[in-house]
């Protein structure tokens, strides 16, 4: 996690996170849209590839603010870069704000007396959610490092988002494969962060079918009783 515990926060951090959280959840997704007109949209539409990009650069100004606020409201002055690390990590690539995803609950939950969800509900559904976005944002930026790179087998955004699926599943066909070295750094940080986010999602799975079978077995009148 990328904050201290939420009750050792100061208030006014709290307040800030509760507040804005999911309106940044939201505007992190404009962000991604951004990105993807500008990747995907025609060399001849110029202004709507520009537009994606002042779209880009308008989200991450919020994005800073929003950094800004609560380096201010925790008091922790230059320690914040470092406690706060993926605040940090994210400000400075946010194509990675999905991973802030399954935080989102957890800060709008700290309100309520109980979750709405079960806790293996809410780690399959956020961590899943967080790895698609993920997914589709490492399939963007990769088209756009290698689609014209000499000896690219990524022609296409259909063969990155493949390749996308191939990396987070960790099946590796080997048919389409980044040559550039930004690609294969993208492609290190998808692998590490896509083992991460399956792992929780098909563990908690796991441990919920093994609770439903154990509630199964509780209920279930002894036999010949």
């Amino acid at each position: 996690m990328s904050a201290p515990p939420a009750d050792s926060a100061p208030p006014r951090l709290r307040r800030w996170e509760q507040r804005t959280e999911v309106p940044l959840f939201g505007i992190s997704l404009l962000f991604l849209l951004g990105y993807a007109i500008h990747v995907l949209a025609p060399e001849d539409l110029r202004a709507v590839r520009n537009l994606g990009l002042a779209l880009v650069g308008a989200c991450w100004l919020v994005f800073a603010a929003d950094y800004a606020v609560r380096l201010r409201f925790s008091g922790l002055g230059h320690r914040f870069v470092r406690v706060h690390w993926l605040d940090t990590l994210v400000l400075l690539l946010p194509l990675l704000r999905p991973l802030r995803l399954i935080h989102i609950y957890t800060v709008v939950q700290q309100g309520r007396e109980k979750p709405r969800l079960s806790l293996y509900a809410r780690v399959i559904g956020y961590a899943g959610t967080a790895a698609l976005l993920l997914g589709f944002s490492a399939a963007l930026t990769v088209y756009h490092l290698e689609h014209r790179a000499p000896g690219t087998s990524i022609h296409t955004f259909g063969d990155a988002v493949w390749w996308a699926c191939e990396t987070l599943t960790t099946v590796g066909y080997g048919d389409a494969v980044p040559v550039t070295a930004g690609g294969r750094t993208v492609a290190s940080g998808l692998m590490l962060c896509g083992l991460a986010l399956l792992g929780a999602v098909t563990g908690s799975f796991s441990s919920w079918l093994m609770q439903v079978f154990r509630r199964e077995d509780e209920t279930r009148p002894p036999e010949g009783g």
